[in-house]
């Protein structure tokens, strides 16, 4: 057996073995060198003796407390700066928003107009209207005195050339933070303006002033600006005042409604400051978006909300049991009116895109049904009434709409007359390029003239 000759592919088969334990051998012999530590030489005798070194001195060591090698600063109770800042932050930051909470609440008490002085000049019932303002009468609101063709018709040349230049007055910026409302004071004697912005202030012009002139320096190159003209403020809201309205039998008398969800009565004879309307208790918030009173009766405040509600208060009567609310819309009604001369009817604006006509003698608590309604492509913002029964409307499609209700007679219609789609459209429409809500805030008109124009 041993005389065998071994075939080919078993010598090859012995040669790779003996190669492959050559190599581990190999690798074995390298590993070695490489990690086995080199240890120092055992000293004899009196070498060991000299290299030996002394021990060093145990220290004793103080008791450590149990705690665990590695704590937070959370768990060992100790309060990171970030943390502590942080508190301090919030702190800070719920300390100004109480702050800021205690302003916007409403107040309800009565004060006089001195309470309520911002800036400007202090005011004083004689010398704010004069002795003579229920005396002489009341001027029509918005009703102008004279037009371009009494002014050619004008053959006195000084009143002529006073006409003309009255026709040609420029803006008279009066007012920084932006107005919300504004409105005349009806009387003959001193030409005021009221206005209100969006912090709750007041402003109170007296447009009969001369408009002041900048005193112009050396170097003529530099342009002075004029100086502001002299303007009373006060603060009677915390919020914005949205709405105003004088009425013609009170002229004395300034009503402002607010968001801070209060309706004042301002005795401008008396300079004080009286609240008239607001929810019971100041924590409820309904802001109001608009105000209005009728023609024949100076007692009555109609309002509405932002929620889009309207209200209705006599204010002969107790508070209390005699208030009517209507949910008119789901969404805000931004303003509405009262028809002059039959005040049981009265136009709502809402963000609902709607203009919307209501009767009063027909307003139901659960299902108020209006007399029409028609949709417009955007927001409408605000809904006039004049004397004639027309309703003018803005609305942020930058449009002006004009509905003509007394055409369709109006005052003689029925309790629970209702009007079609058709009926309900727009007798005019007059476009603009303003970009109401953007360029120019929302239109408000105010066309309650006597004159249909």
């Amino acid at each position: 057996m041993g005389n065998e000759e071994i075939s080919d592919f078993e010598k090859q088969r012995l040669a790779n073995i003996a190669e492959r334990d050559a190599l581990l051998k190999q690798l074995s012999l390298n590993a070695q060198s490489v990690f086995t530590p080199t240890l120092p030489n055992r000293a004899t005798g009196s070498q060991a003796k000299t290299k030996k070194k002394p021990a060093p001195k145990k220290v004793k060591k103080e008791e450590e407390s149990p705690a665990p090698r590695r704590m937070s600063s959370r768990l060992r109770g100790i309060a990171a700066d970030s943390e502590v800042a942080k508190r301090k932050a919030e702190e800070q930051h719920q300390a100004y928003q109480e702050a800021e909470r205690a302003k916007r609440v409403r107040k309800s008490d009565s004060f006089s107009l001195n309470d309520i002085f911002v800036s400007g000049q202090k005011l004083s019932g004689d010398g704010l209207l004069g002795v003579d303002v229920v005396t002489k009468g009341v001027a029509v609101p918005y009703q102008r005195t004279f037009g371009d063709d009494d002014i050619k018709k004008t053959t006195d040349k000084e009143l002529k050339a006073l006409r003309k230049e009255m026709s040609e007055l420029q803006l008279w910026e009066a007012w920084e933070p932006n107005l919300y409302t504004m409105t005349f004071h009806p009387s003959e004697t001193k030409p005021l303006i009221f206005a209100g912005d969006k912090m709750g202030h007041l402003g109170i012009l007296d447009a009969s002033q001369e408009k002041p002139t900048s005193v112009k320096q050396e170097d003529e190159d530099e342009e002075d600006d004029d100086p502001d003209p002299v303007l009373t403020t006060l603060k009677p809201h915390t919020r914005t005042i949205s709405s105003m309205v004088i009425h013609p039998s009170k002229p004395t008398h300034l009503y402002t409604a607010s968001y801070d969800s209060s309706i004042r009565e301002m005795d401008l004879d008396k300079t004080t400051s009286v609240e008239r309307y607001a929810p019971d208790s100041t924590s409820d918030d309904v802001p109001l978006s608009g105000l209005d009173m009728a023609a024949d009766d100076p007692n009555t405040l109609y309002w509405t909300t932002l929620e889009g509600e309207f209200g209705r208060y006599d204010m002969r009567t107790p508070k209390q049991g005699s208030v009517a609310v209507w949910s008119l819309s789901e969404k805000k009604i931004g303003g509405f009116s009262l028809f002059p001369t039959h005040s049981h009817y009265f136009a709502t604006a809402s963000l609902d895109r709607t203009m919307r006509l209501w009767d009063i003698r027909k307003l139901s608590r659960r299902e108020p049904v209006p007399v029409g309604e028609h949709q417009s492509r955007l927001s409408v913002s605000h809904a006039a009434f004049n004397s004639a029964g027309q309703v003018a409307t803005s609305s942020y499609d930058d449009s002006l709409k004009l509905y003509d209700f007394g055409a369709k007679g109006i005052a003689s219609w029925k309790p629970g007359h209702t009007l079609s789609d058709a009926e309900m459209k727009p007798d005019t429409v007059v476009r603009h390029n303003c970009q109401t809500g953007r360029w120019v805030t929302m239109y408000d008109p105010y066309p309650k003239v006597t004159i249909i124009r």
